[in-house]
Formats: C-alpha cells, structure tokens, sequence
C-alpha cells in the first residue's frame, strides 16, 4: 500500500515537471535565437557601408553609431558618443552651417533626405556623405526627441560626377574651356556685367598660318601647338578670366570688371607669351603668331554676341593688316 501511495503521490508531478523542463528549453532556444539573430545584425551592420546613427536632439548626445563610422570617419566611434563635438569637428569648414541647418529642419519637416556635405576624415581626405535623417512623430509627450539617421559615402559618386562635367565642359585637346561652356560662362559674364555696371572685354585669338604649320610638320605638331597656346593663355590671363578654345585654332577670352587700357594689356602680355614659344620638328626650328582681336562692353551692347561680332572683325582686321598684331574694335 505504502509504494502505491507513493506512486500515486508522485505521479501528478510528472507533468508539471515535463512542463517546467519544456519551458525551459523552449526558453533556451529562443535565447539561442535571440543570440543568432543578433549576430546576425551586427554582421550586417558591419558589413553595411554607411553610418547609422541616433541622436539626442536636447541633450546634444550620440545615442548609437553603427560600425561603418570607424570606417567612414577614420575616428573611433567611443570619442563620438562621449561627445557630439567630434562630429562638428570632423565637418568641412565651409560645410558645417549648412550641415547644422539642415538637421534642424528635420524638426519642422520630420525627414530631411537631400543633405550632402563634405567631412574631413582621420587620414585628412575630404569625403562626401549624404546624410538623411528622421524624426519620431509619434514620441509620447515629455519624451526625448530622438533624430535617427544614414549617412552614406558618396565620394566616388561625386568624383565621377565631376570628371563627367570636367569632360562635358572641357576641350580634350587642350584642356581649356570648350565652346559650349565658354559661352555658357561668357554670357553669365555678360548678364552680370550689365546687372553691375562694370567693365567687360572680349578677346578672339586665331593662330596665324596654321594650315601651313599643319601641312609642314603635320597634325601632331599642330596638336602640340594648340596645347602650348591654351598653356600660354593660362599663364597670361587673371585670376578670374575666362579662356577656351572656340574652334580649330581659335581662341576666345573674357576679362571681367576690365576697363578696355587694362584688357589691351593682358592682350599684349598674351601675344608675348606666344611670341617666345618655340617648337622642334625632324631638325627644324620654328616659332609661331596669333592674330587677336579685342571688344570692350558698351551700354549699347544687349547681348554677347555685339562684343563677339565686334572682336571677331577686329581679329580679321588684324589679319589684313598683317597679322600678328592685336586690334581693338
């Protein structure tokens, strides 16, 4: 009687233990779980190439920072969170009033997604970002506002960016202003001149005898000659000036708030720098000349192509009268 009633006692606990070692079980296997997951997360956290962030807007603190910002910024990401500092610190100079504006703005718009600003990192190279964040508009009253955001590095977009304008507004040859952008520069010149009421001078340049340079010596030469010309008229020309190649061996300048005594000059001292090139070919020496014509902005001019019609006869001028000279018309 005694061992059934021992049974019979121990038997209804069986099932309650089953439980509890079931439960725990299940509770270690969501902790494994749990466990994976979170490696999995930091796995792709690290593995992701941009900065996620989250940021206490009236305490000014970094609440988190992912991996990349080591990356990123060169910097580690504890100096970060122990002090917002770091991050104004590592903004480019000229870039952190917009920067600081445009996080602000989050507070009015709840998203601001178009911020793009420069960063100097550890190593001292400048880096773009875009950098957008968000704000939580459903935070319960009294609670902290908390900004998250994603800033991305966008240098190698940027850079490409910039070689394709370089190559869309850039001469292949010579490396000087194409057509295109000379005059898209030239007019902006033009219309600000006229806004102002400040000087402005046109120049045309055009090399003289250049099919003869090109049948003697041939094209290569003539290419050389084209890239020492655009290197001449780098070294002449202002700060500020405008200069490009126009066609095949013409040339075209604008000197802004340049009085027409001043724009003659600059004129003159272009004309010396061509007139001491001196080129090589299979033995034979040879020098060459460029005819130039010159216009100065009058109150009668309503657009650019006055001054241009103006020094493109007074380049025709110039080479009737026997080239190699500058006229001023």
């Amino acid at each position: 009687m005694v061992h059934k009633n021992l049974q019979d006692t121990s038997l209804p606990q069986w099932p309650e233990a089953a439980q509890t070692l079931m439960a725990l079980m299940h509770a270690q296997g969501e902790v494994a779980r749990l466990s994976e997951r979170e490696q999995l997360f930091s796995s792709l956290l690290v593995s992701v190439n941009a900065v996620l962030w989250a940021y206490n807007w009236e305490t000014r603190q970094v609440l988190y920072v992912s991996p990349a910002y080591d990356r990123i910024f060169g910097r580690p990401a504890g100096l970060l969170l122990s002090d917002y500092n770091h991050w104004r610190d590592s903004v480019y100079p000229d870039d952190l009033d917009y920067a600081e504006r445009s996080l602000a703005q989050v507070l009015v718009k709840g998203a601001v997604e178009d911020r793009e600003y420069r960063i100097i990192a550890a190593d001292g190279q400048v880096r773009w970002l875009s950098d957008k964040c968000f704000i939580n508009r459903q935070a319960e009253p009294g609670q902290p506002v908390i900004i998250v955001g994603i800033a991305e590095d966008i240098t190698e977009k940027k850079q490409m960016e910039a070689e394709l304008q370089r190559l869309a507004s850039t001469d292949v040859l010579t490396q000087s202003s194409n057509r295109r952008h000379f005059f898209e520069c030239a007019n902006r010149e033009f219309e600000q001149a006229r806004l102002n009421g400040s000087p402005m001078a046109f120049l045309l340049l055009d090399i003289d005898d250049f099919k003869v340079v090109n049948d003697t010596y041939g094209h290569q030469e003539g290419d050389k000659v084209l890239q020492r010309i655009a290197e001449s008229g780098r070294a002449a020309l202002r700060r500020g000036d405008l200069f490009g190649r126009i066609g095949g061996e013409e040339f075209a300048a604008v000197f802004p708030g340049c009085a027409p005594d001043m724009a003659m000059q600059v004129a003159e001292r272009l004309q010396r720098e061509i007139q001491r090139l001196s080129f090589s070919h299979s033995g034979q020496t040879f020098g060459i000349t460029v005819s130039q014509g010159l216009s100065s902005l009058t109150p009668d001019d309503e657009n650019l192509d006055s001054l241009f019609a103006r020094a493109d006869a007074a380049m025709y001028q110039a080479k009737r009268q026997g080239k190699n000279r500058i006229i001023s018309g």
